[in-house]
């Protein structure tokens, strides 16, 4: 597998685990005790750190990006793993 290649699956899997980490740890400013800006929504997270939610989807994008270059290059899940999805004609 070409760097490029670890590159983009690496980028991919950063995006998705960001996304999935924004709603843990996050506090509205009811929940913290502090108080309302006038105009902002009540919803607002009051602890958002960007960086923090950063580094750590990155550590873990790291991690997964490596098991599924070690599954590529090692072959320990394949597309003959799941043959209860090929036909009958065709299953090993």
């Amino acid at each position: 597998m070409s760097w490029w290649s670890i590159l983009a699956i690496y980028v991919l899997v950063w995006i998705f685990v960001a996304f999935v980490m924004l709603p843990f740890g996050v506090r509205t400013h009811e929940e913290m005790g502090k108080e309302l800006t006038p105009g902002q929504a009540e919803s607002a997270p009051a602890n958002f750190r960007p960086g923090k939610l950063a580094l750590r989807a990155a550590g873990i994008a790291a991690v997964l990006t490596a098991i599924w270059v070690l599954n590529w290059e090692m072959g320990w899940i394949t597309r003959e793993s799941f043959d209860f999805m090929l036909p009958p004609s065709q299953r090993g």
